[in-house]
């Protein structure tokens, strides 16, 4: 089903895309299980799967599979996360250590060699070529000759590291599974939690965008925080799901070329559903097995150079080629909302914005009000109660959205 779905800002608006076409593989087709944890892309586009049994990888034309039974080295046949370095080496995670493969060669890596812990569930590497491995414990950073970890006791919140990503700056960006998000800039650790508006402290997914925005994926739905590293927004509705769920838990992200986002949403309680949705910069669109979708059990999402999409599922994998050639991005820094915070009242200006319309959101993205024919003299009573977040939406004479401001009435 394709749904332009309303967020806790943004509601419907046009989406103009093609056609999408889905391509579907299974043991079949030289998948060495069909129960794929994760996935990940090279060099030339080959496209490496972690599965419950094995690794395989896909070079568009064939395949290739690697196990315990043929490569004895592997630390373990079930893989948890898959990644594919600069150098072309592949890491793999599993629950007994690490294992990393050059192309001729396993060599493998536990507790004894300095792995904070053995259960591994992400692996990435930074700009210097550094590995940086979370896991259950916290954080283990390989620079190619020995680990040096981080965990409680260094200052990371309890919940190991599910996620790493890395920003502009070179600070490094964990999510954690109970303790949130954590920013580490070689020297201190800085959480982000509840209090901070990040929608749930379980983190899944953090991935950085080209200017410093940090969308991060958890049980709950996306928080994004942005290159001030201030919360944005949250988006909670991006997939339907039916009652009693609502909200999305996110199990990955991805952002491709386009700087389109893509999240892979998957529930279990009482009914299995799930599928992925993009995010344009103006409207979420979702896709599941009525699409062509191999599979409702998202576990992971990579974008190899032509900008398809690789979904891993429980069933198999599918691509996903011909998308939307570009996002339509939301200028937040040309309006200034004033007095913010505000006891009730408040006026909007913009240096280079015609504004026509705005529209007023609680934080649980319900619409509270419309004013139209904006201007900066306009006065707007909000008619609130005290120690509440708005949303304002900013709209343009063609009544096209232009802005999204945060107001914060005492």
């Amino acid at each position: 089903m394709k749904n332009l779905l309303n967020t806790s800002i943004f509601i419907f608006t046009s989406f103009l895309c093609s056609s999408q076409t889905f391509t579907n593989y299974t043991t079949a087709d030289g998948l060495i299980d069909n129960s794929v944890n994760c996935v990940a892309v090279g060099a030339n586009d080959v496209v490496w799967f972690g599965t419950q049994n094995g690794i395989s990888s896909f070079d568009g034309t064939s395949w290739n599979s690697y196990s315990t039974a043929t490569d004895t080295i592997l630390v373990d046949d079930n893989i948890k996360t898959i990644s594919v370095m600069s150098n072309g080496d592949v890491w793999v995670g599993t629950d007994f250590g690490a294992s990393k493969y050059d192309g001729s060669l396993w060599q493998t890596f536990t507790e004894i060699d300095g792995l904070a812990d053995n259960r591994v569930n992400d692996i990435s590497e930074d700009a210097s070529g550094n590995i940086w491995l979370g896991n259950y414990d916290g954080v283990s950073v390989f620079d190619g000759a020995s680990f040096t970890s981080y965990t409680m006791a260094d200052g990371l919140p309890f919940g190991g590291v599910t996620s790493t990503s890395f920003d502009s700056n070179g600070d490094k960006w964990f999510g954690s599974g109970l303790g949130g998000l954590i920013k580490f800039d070689g020297t201190n650790f800085t959480q982000f939690n509840q209090n901070n508006n990040l929608i749930s402290n379980n983190v899944r997914s953090v991935e950085i965008s080209s200017n410093d925005d940090k969308w991060v994926g958890t049980a709950d739905g996306i928080s994004v925080f942005n290159n001030n590293d201030l919360w944005s927004i949250n988006y909670t509705t991006m997939y339907i799901l039916p009652p009693p769920d609502t909200l999305n838990p996110v199990v990955d992200i991805e952002i491709d070329a386009n700087g389109n986002i893509w999240a892979g949403i998957y529930v279990d309680y009482l009914v299995t559903e799930g599928g992925v949705a993009i995010f344009d910069g103006n409207s979420w669109t979702s896709y599941d097995v009525s699409d062509g979708l191999i599979g409702p059990v998202i576990r992971g999402l990579a974008i190899n150079s032509q900008n398809y999409l690789w979904v891993a599922t429980s069933t198999g994998v599918s691509k996903i080629s011909s998308f939307p050639a570009s996002i339509s991005p939301i200028d937040t820094d040309s309006f200034v909302l004033y007095p913010n915070p505000t006891k009730g009242n408040f006026s909007i200006s913009s240096n280079n914005k015609n504004i026509s319309k705005i529209e007023i959101y609680n934080a649980l993205g319900q619409k509270v009000s419309t004013f139209n024919n904006i201007d900066s003299n306009t006065i707007i009573n909000l008619n609130s109660e005290s120690n509440i977040y708005y949303f304002i939406k900013i709209y343009d004479q063609n009544d096209k959205l232009i802005g999204v401001e945060k107001l914060l009435a005492y």
